[in-house]
């Protein structure tokens, strides 16, 4: 497939002018009167940057102070007085074209001319221009709405996105009318002179023409219509995401226009969609023709003035958009912000002298816009050296050296981009195939591919915010120039040297740990079976068990997190990368030191934990069970320690026995109760039976206390099986 373009495709220099003014905007009270252009996606970023559209000068929302922005089709006359009184700055952005069209109609309504504008009246454009004769103008679509004017003094203009051939048509009817004086002002846009001129040859050439602008824009339905005179398939499209692109799959050639509002970026969407349906290679060429001319505004010559007046010099004047842009006919190569090569004619006091090929002049360079220090002697000696510079302004025609600086600095770092060096860049906005943004005087592209490692389903929660990127490819041909971005590789180059590290970190550990080391180690996070321990970078593990010799249900009941202990390494795991680590170990158990707080004949307290048989156990301390002997609860015979305890119940005892290195602590109940008197006759008769009873009770307590499986036993249990 081969798309058709035209050679003056994307914003004019008016509404470029208007959008980077904009784009500048700081602060939250900004405001612009109506849409700045016809353009809804231009809009809606300007939105997101935060400027307010207001469509009255009067609106209660507009104070004193703020900053008012006057859009590219310019406002009445009474719209600035209005916003003097009221204390607004006013940014005017009228199209240069547009205001010159203004000032012809103000001075020839106050030198009694009738006003007649050739265009849309409901276009603001218009608008504004009727407001600068107090909306006195008559206006006219065609040549059918053409009023009678009889003897009066009249000055035409027309709509500067209006076509050429419909204004000539209606010119031609109005020199059928008696008038006394007529001036005729041919203020078309050059550009749009030349857009339509050039939408005319790609339609006679195309099987299809999608034309590109906004719903609402004069200059796009113009093109349009253009295009309908020589090719039936016409679509205009306001959002180049939302066409159906299956209508053009199969043309041999395709046609795209673009109007005066419409970014260059929507061209390059609308080709990027064509390569991703169409089953062949798509290829560009740009189309000019041949009878586009140079721009010009034209008087109507004396011959063309009607009803047989003598022609007389003073009956037609020349043209007062002629004058105003004599100087930019002899400037028309440059455009502000443009960079040119030029060669040192001379040095003087003030500055340079410069000259440049193609011009028929030699233009000046004052040294305040000359970079550091000038000194007229050692630039006497760079006479024929060349020197860039930048078009800083027009009509006249003004050169900076200065304002090369930017460039120069931007150049650089382009060039270090190109070698890969990362770069921030603003993302603005997103499209189907990713992510669009500025870096200088680039266009940024960041695929969606490559905004992370793995898929993002929401692109839009990256707009407005600054990525880091590397350079997968820079174009700068022409008035291409576009980055594209990845922020993938970054992350993937990052991930890449933290494993790489990490691997070193973990070899290096590895090798220099012992089961049984002594460590330092950090609590990092907790888990329910144990606690990460940071040792020198590595994670090792403390399983809850070998955090306390007591036991406890959560880690955070010994460690805290982020500050140091001692650990011992218990196992290391080299091939899994797994070390874990006690902390237990390095602390006494709690019978080591039991004799420190603990003497035979002191009275604790306790908790009953367990009852068997023989007695209860009492928790003195966490770690440290007594044991209370049947005999040693009460001073009464018991069958059952159950009858006089309960688990749960807190006792008082008093300590009979330590032994630590058998972890055994003997206590008694019965110690600490007053003794009861007993009748002696039962005591006698009892007392036979009752030591016979004690010695049965210690020989049973003794022989389970006593009872171990060692070497010493009598018989062992591979013994009893022989014999069996």
């Amino acid at each position: 497939m081969r798309v058709l373009i035209g050679k003056h495709c994307g914003f004019c220099f008016g509404v470029e002018r208007a959008v980077e003014r904009a784009k500048s905007l700081k602060g939250e009270r900004n405001f612009v009167l109506g849409e700045l252009i016809h353009n809804e996606k231009v809009n809606d970023e300007l939105r997101r940057n935060g400027l307010k559209t207001v469509y009255d000068v009067n609106d209660s929302e507009l104070k004193s102070g703020d900053t008012l922005l006057i859009r590219t089709h310019g406002e009445k006359k009474s719209t600035f007085d209005i916003a003097a009184k009221k204390g607004l700055n006013v940014i005017d952005c009228t199209c240069p074209f547009v205001k010159e069209i203004q000032k012809i109609v103000y001075k020839h309504y106050n030198d009694g001319n009738k006003i007649l504008i050739v265009g849309n009246a409901e276009h603001p454009e218009i608008k504004g221009i009727n407001g600068w004769c107090d909306d006195s103008a008559y206006i006219v679509s065609s040549q059918n709405d053409l009023p009678q004017f009889n003897g009066d003094k009249i000055c035409v203009v027309v709509q500067t996105t209006y076509s050429e051939e419909k204004f000539d048509e209606i010119i031609k009817n109005f020199n059928r009318q008696s008038v006394k004086t007529v001036d005729i002002f041919k203020t078309i846009c050059y550009t749009t002179t030349k857009r339509q001129k050039e939408t005319f040859a790609i339609s006679k050439l195309c099987d299809a023409v999608l034309v590109l602008g906004g719903a609402n824009s004069n200059n796009t339905q113009e093109l349009f219509d253009i295009c309908k005179m020589n090719c039936e398939a016409v679509y205009k499209v306001s959002d180049s995401a939302c066409f159906e692109y299956e209508k053009v799959k199969k043309l041999k050639r395709v046609g795209v226009v673009l109007g005066a509002s419409t970014p260059i970026e929507q061209l390059r969407e609308v080709i990027s969609n064509m390569e991703k349906i169409t089953e062949e290679n798509v290829t560009t060429e740009v189309v000019e023709s041949e009878e586009v001319k140079a721009p010009a505004t034209e008087a109507v010559p004396e011959t063309d003035v009607v009803n047989e007046v003598p022609a007389q010099e003073d009956n037609v004047s020349k043209s007062e958009m002629e004058k105003a842009f004599e100087g930019i006919k002899k400037s028309r190569d440059f455009k502000v912000g443009q960079v040119v090569n030029a060669k040192i004619s001379s040095a003087t006091d003030s500055g340079l002298t410069l000259s440049m090929n193609n011009a028929k002049k030699d233009f000046e360079l004052p040294k305040d816009e000359i970079l550091g220090d000038y000194d007229k002697a050692a630039y006497a000696d760079k006479i024929g050296q060349d020197i860039r510079v930048m078009v800083v302004a027009k009509n006249p025609i003004k050169f900076s050296e200065r304002a090369m600086e930017k460039v120069f600095k931007e150049e650089a770092e382009i060039e270090e981009i190109k070698n890969g060096k990362l770069f921030d860049a603003i993302i603005t906005a997103t499209n189907k195939g990713g992510l669009t943004g500025k870096f200088g005087s680039y266009e940024v592209f960041v695929p969606a591919s490559q905004v992370r490692m793995g898929f993002v389903k929401d692109l839009e929660k990256y707009v407005g915010k600054t990525m880091t990127l590397k350079a997968e490819k820079v174009e700068s041909r022409g008035s291409r120039r576009q980055i594209v971005g990845s922020r993938r590789v970054i992350l993937e180059a990052e991930k890449q040297e933290r494993d790489a590290i990490r691997a070193q970190r973990e070899a290096e550990f590895f090798a220099n740990i012992q089961e049984g080391d002594v460590v330092l180690g950090t609590p990092v996070r907790f888990a329910a079976f144990g606690a990460f321990i940071d040792v020198n970078g590595f994670d090792c593990l403390a399983h809850i068990s070998d955090l306390s010799w007591t036991g406890c249900k959560d880690c955070s009941e010994v460690l805290e997190i982020g500050k140091q202990y001692e650990f011992k390494i218990l196992k290391i795991d080299a091939e899994n990368k797994r070390v874990s680590v006690g902390y237990k170990q390095l602390q006494p158990k709690p019978w080591d030191t039991v004799l420190e707080r603990y003497h035979i004949g002191d009275v604790v307290k306790g908790k009953v934990v367990r009852i068997v048989a023989f007695g209860a156990f009492v928790e003195v301390e966490k770690g440290i069970d007594g044991l209370v002997h049947v005999s040693q609860i009460s001073n009464q015979w018991l069958e059952n320690p159950v009858t006089a305890l309960e688990v749960g119940q807190e006792v008082e005892a008093k300590i009979l026995d330590i032994i630590p290195e058998r972890e055994k602590m003997t206590l008694s109940i019965k110690a600490l109760l007053p003794e009861e008197p007993k009748p002696a006759k039962e005591e006698n008769e009892k007392s036979g039976k009752g030591k016979r009873k004690a010695k049965e009770d210690n020989e049973e307590e003794f022989e389970l206390r006593e009872w171990k499986d060692d070497k010493s036993s009598g018989v062992s249990i591979a013994d009893l099986l022989n014999n069996k």
